[in-house]
C-alpha cells in the first residue's frame, strides 16, 4: 500500500528486456536507506518487488501483463521515476490509497501554467473515466493528486510548485503517456453496486430498496 507522495526521483541505468518481460535497474538513494529483499517500491505508480540491490541501484521484475498495462514499456535508459516505497503502519498519511496496480494509461493533452500551479488535462479511456469525480483523488504516475474538473474523456489535476520539484510530472509534455489508477475506494463501491456476475459466475443481486429492506438494513 502507498499513498501517492513520491519520496524521490529515481533513474532507470539498465533495462533488460526477457521476451514481453523485463528487469529494470534504478539508481536511487532515499528508497534505499532501509531496503530489503522482497519489499515493494512504487515505480511510476507501479508496485514492483525488489529482486536485488546495492548502495545506489535495485532491480525490479516487470510481468507482462504489467509491460502491456502500463508505460513501464515506454522507459529508456536514463528515464527518470516517480519512487515511493510502502507505507508504514505506523508513518503519516499524506495522500490517499494507493495500491500500485495501474487501471490504464492515460496521455496528457494540455499543460497550462496558472500564477504558482500547472493544470494538467488528461485523456483517459471510458473505462477509466467513471471512477474519476470531481475533488475526487487519482494517482497519476504514482503521484497522489486531486481531481479538478471531467469533461467527456478527459480529467484535469493541478500540481503545486513543491509536487512538480519532486516528481517527474514537471518534465512530462503534452503527447507524453501517464500511469493512472484510479481511487480504490470507489472501485469498491462501484464493484459492489454495479449489476452483473461475481467472480463465482453467479448473478449478483441488484442494490435496490426492496433488497436493502429485505436485508434488514431500511
Amino acid at each position: 500500500m502507498f499513498t501517492g507522495i513520491i519520496e524521490e526521483i529515481g533513474t532507470i541505468s539498465r533495462i533488460a528486456a526477457t521476451g514481453i518481460s523485463m528487469v529494470l535497474t534504478i539508481e536511487a538513494k532515499k528508497v534505499l536507506e532501509d531496503v530489503k529483499l522482497g519489499d515493494s517500491i512504487s515505480v511510476n505508480g507501479v508496485c514492483l518487488t525488489v529482486t536485488s540491490f546495492e548502495k545506489s541501484r535495485f532491480t525490479v521484475d516487470v510481468m507482462p501483463e504489467t509491460v502491456k498495462a502500463t508505460n513501464i514499456k515506454d522507459l529508456k535508459t536514463g528515464s527518470k521515476v516517480n519512487l515511493e516505497r510502502a507505507m508504514a503502519a505506523g508513518g503519516r498519511f499524506g495522500g490517499h490509497f494507493v495500491s500500485g496496480h495501474i487501471d490504464g494509461t492515460g496521455t496528457i493533452i494540455k499543460k497550462n501554467k496558472m500564477a504558482n500551479a500547472v493544470y494538467y488535462e488528461i485523456q483517459a479511456a471510458p473505462s477509466i473515466m467513471p471512477f474519476l469525480i470531481l475533488k475526487g483523488s487519482v494517482a497519476v504516475d504514482g503521484t497522489s493528486l486531486t481531481v479538478f474538473d471531467v469533461t467527456g474523456d478527459t480529467f484535469t489535476v493541478s500540481l503545486i510548485p513543491h509536487t512538480l520539484t519532486e516528481t517527474i510530472l514537471s518534465i512530462k509534455e503534452a503527447g507524453d503517456s501517464v500511469n493512472i489508477e484510479c481511487d480504490m475506494l470507489g472501485k469498491y463501491v462501484h464493484h459492489i453496486l454495479n449489476p452483473g456476475k461475481s467472480e463465482t459466475g453467479k448473478k449478483k443481486p441488484e442494490i435496490t430498496a426492496k433488497f436493502l429492506e429485505k436485508n434488514g438494513f431500511i
